[in-house]
């Protein structure tokens, strides 16, 4: 796969996508999720100029983004993934955004951490839209209490998060998250990926989060 060939043709598409919708391809960030891929999969992104990427693991990224980013300049790193706890500080060193902010004993690991390392790194709260126990995400239910939590917390959320369940028309549960920002003041929408993303751009998203339609098959 031609790197910089499958960038501009994701480009296209959410261009396609926003004049349907009547909005700007600026307002959509395009986080390329590298999860699982090395070095030479990533550098010819690079060199065709993109910059925002998402990992799903702490320890993943710490092994490859550091030499990345000193042969790359400004990379903007995103974690997409489930966080545990006890990776928070690692997190807020390595990462300028976080989209999987969950439940409360990680709003109080995170605001330890941001304390710690003097980074208030931008979150997003991840939402179970479809009601999957086995994704992350807190209820639809819990969410103003875990909204509360966080900006008494002073952790920055600028959104909402989800991940929509596999195999069913994601739109509704897109327009659920984008209602539950609207009702909680929130301008972010992390939602749609690579089988997704125009959806998601037509019904508000402001990053989208694509790996296999950039960088094919993962590895595993």
């Amino acid at each position: 796969m031609n790197a910089a060939l499958a960038l501009s043709e994701i480009h296209d598409r959410i261009a396609r996508a926003c004049r349907i919708a009547r909005r700007e391809p600026d307002e959509i960030t395009l986080v390329a999720i590298s999860k699982t891929h090395g070095a030479e999969a990533i550098e010819p992104l690079l060199a065709a100029g993109h910059r925002v990427f998402g990992e799903n693991r702490v320890q993943e990224a710490q092994a490859k983004w550091p030499a990345l980013r000193a042969a790359w300049p400004g990379v903007e790193l995103h974690l997409v993934g489930s966080l545990q706890s006890n990776k928070a500080q690692d997190a807020a060193e390595l990462f300028d955004c976080i989209h999987s902010l969950d439940r409360p004993s990680l709003v109080t690991a995170l605001a330890k951490a941001f304390d710690r390392t003097g980074r208030r790194v931008p979150c997003f709260v991840q939402v179970d839209v479809g009601e999957e126990p086995q994704k992350g995400g807190c209820a639809v239910s819990d969410l103003p209490g875990l909204l509360e939590a966080a900006r008494g917390a002073d952790i920055p959320v600028i959104g909402l998060m989800c991940v929509p369940p596999a195999d069913i028309e994601p739109a509704p549960f897109f327009a659920l998250l984008d209602k539950l920002a609207r009702d909680n003041g929130l301008a972010g929408l992390s939602m749609g990926m690579s089988g997704d993303f125009e959806t998601a751009v037509m019904l508000g998203a402001t990053h989208v989060r694509v790996g296999s339609a950039l960088f094919g098959t993962r590895n595993t």
